[in-house]
């Protein structure tokens, strides 16, 4: 009777196993994208940032960003020699500049990220028509039943990941 019971249950998990693959592909399979890395990565986006990057005013902000780093750094370079040997005062005067240092790199940053985000938002904006389009004929020639935000998703191995075909794809398009 046991012996029935195992091979029963053998059998019955070999029958599932069996199943749920051919259930999974019945229903497509599952991808996840990252829609903004894949525009962004488009050369379309590389050019652009470049064309960003390129600009007088990013230039500036970019020269005055490298002199205050190295300034910030020279600063803690200094401050973290000399600490040891200055007085309270001295310590709490050397902490307040590096901290206005610091404020100040935060502008120029925030000023240099601006820039090449408005780029990319307005790539973005721009080339949305054509990811749709990209996605749906990924969705059709992959066989894709549930397509996934990579954002909205905990955790999925890079094979499931269809970013860098949306990437591709993207490239092939003609430019208008």
């Amino acid at each position: 009777m046991e012996i029935n019971v195992f091979k029963f249950l053998k059998v019955s998990i070999v029958a599932l196993a069996l199943t749920v693959p051919a259930v999974a592909m019945a229903q497509g399979k599952i991808a996840v994208v990252n829609l903004q890395e894949a525009i962004l990565q488009t050369d379309a986006a590389q050019q652009r940032l470049n064309e960003v990057r390129g600009q007088d005013d990013y230039q500036a902000d970019k020269a005055e960003f490298d002199k205050l780093k190295k300034e910030f750094d020279e600063l803690v370079k200094k401050f973290q020699k000399d600490a040891a040997v200055m007085s309270q005062e001295q310590q709490l005067a050397a902490r307040q500049k590096l901290a206005n240092k610091q404020s100040d790199l935060e502008h120029v940053t925030g000023k240099l990220q601006q820039a090449e985000q408005g780029a990319g938002q307005a790539l973005l904006q721009e080339l949305s028509p054509k990811v749709q389009e990209v996605l749906r004929d990924l969705i059709t020639t992959e066989g894709i039943g549930l397509l996934l935000q990579q954002s909205s998703v905990i955790h999925a191995d890079a094979g499931y990941s269809i970013t860098a075909k949306v990437t591709d794809k993207l490239n092939q398009l003609p430019t208008q």
